[in-house]
């Protein structure tokens, strides 16, 4: 049975236990896309709690390929100094630093996403096809040049994280971004080598794991995140996801990352706790490769028993660590394995005091200094 707290290993890189924190847009950069103070403490402060990994939020490969004008971004030599920062402290404190690379696509040019409406001063969105997200600006199709150098831009922005001194990279390709609108028929409505059928829809991502696969070291894994369904008829489908999966194995991609939706402002998600662990149940079964659940699990016990039952390989959390940047140690807890973490040694006093954690299993090795 897969434990919680058990290590995992991709190519040369061991996560401590099999817990993320999943990657949190915060909309907070300025214009230079550079990660501010508040990432770094965001970020630090769940790595504190003892999750396996952290994933920084969707980082643009380009200016364009911007949510929001306060979106972190990685298109510039200049932007990797304040990425180290954030790498340094997450690997000091026992996890494994982790990048989303992302480009918006369609749902570029917005405000963040408690302001709502579109950027001002904004910039013209791109995307396979001149199709609207909802209600949001008709966006520019691109030309076959632009794709070209989509791909290019991925690759020199993985380079950039690995000098910035992350251990793993994800490619997003999921929630209505730019390479979900290529996978799926409902944005991508191009005839050309990059739309039609399924090996032209997908041609886009498998070029930039591809690509991004040789751009970064060996050792390092990579990790694809997919909405495994539109939620939608005539869309993006689970099997299409098995099916894509495969062929990102056979280029390099070590671990999926399965997530549902957000292409689509008709979407009918049928939420409830762990409502996209069956996607990510398909994807490790049909393609056979490791993946990551993601999805309303927010309880030690359900999350243990999507592990335990073979479900998943990973699991990431995102609202659960904001509510409580302790989820680790509170599960750990929980599930009668307080042997199986280490609480920070000046926070121990903290822990044993409440009786949740033995003293003598909360005391570790001194952490070095932030």
């Amino acid at each position: 049975m897969t434990d919680l707290f058990s290590p995992l290993t991709l190519r040369g890189v061991t996560f401590r236990n099999r817990i993320g924190v999943s990657p949190m847009c915060q909309y907070c950069c300025g214009e230079d896309g550079r990660p501010t103070d508040w990432h770094l403490a965001h970020l630090v402060s769940r790595a504190i709690g003892g999750p396996g990994m952290v994933m920084t939020e969707a980082s643009a490969v380009t200016p364009e390929g911007r949510i929001s004008p306060g979106d972190v971004g990685l298109w510039e030599e200049g932007q990797i100094a304040a990425h180290a920062r954030i790498t340094a402290a997450v690997a000091r404190l026992g996890a494994v630093p982790a990048i989303q690379l992302a480009h918006s696509g369609r749902k570029g040019s917005r405000l963040p996403a408690w302001d709502h409406g579109p950027a001002s001063p904004g910039w013209t969105a791109l995307a396979p096809s001149a199709v609207a997200f909802g209600d949001y600006a008709v966006p520019r199709a691109m030309t076959e040049a632009e794709v070209a150098g989509t791909i290019a831009a991925f690759a020199e922005a993985a380079r950039r994280s690995v000098r910035a001194g992350y251990r793993l990279i994800e490619l997003h390709a999921a929630h209505g971004y730019l390479l979900h609108n290529f996978l799926s028929p409902l944005s991508n409505r191009r005839n050309d080598a990059w739309g039609g059928d399924f090996e032209g829809r997908t041609r886009l991502v498998r070029e930039i794991c591809a690509a991004v696969r040789d751009a970064i070291p060996a050792d390092l894994p990579l990790s694809l995140r997919v909405s495994h369904t539109d939620w939608v008829e005539g869309g993006w489908t689970t099997a299409e996801s098995v099916e894509l999966a495969r062929r990102v194995k056979a280029l390099g991609v070590d671990i999926v990352d399965v997530s549902s939706g957000g292409l689509d402002a008709g979407q009918k998600i049928p939420l409830g706790p762990g409502y996209q662990v069956p996607g990510a149940e398909a994807v490790r079964q049909g393609a056979d490769i490791p993946v990551m659940a993601v999805g309303l699990i927010t309880d030690p016990h359900q999350a243990q028993a999507v592990l335990a039952e073979g479900k998943a390989d990973m699991i990431l959390l995102a609202r659960a660590f904001l509510r409580d940047p302790y989820w680790v140690l509170n599960a750990a807890v929980a599930l009668g394995r307080a042997d199986a973490v280490t609480a920070p040694p000046q926070y121990d006093r903290g822990w044993s005091s409440l009786g949740k954690i033995p003293m003598d299993k909360a005391v570790g090795a001194p952490m070095p200094a932030l």
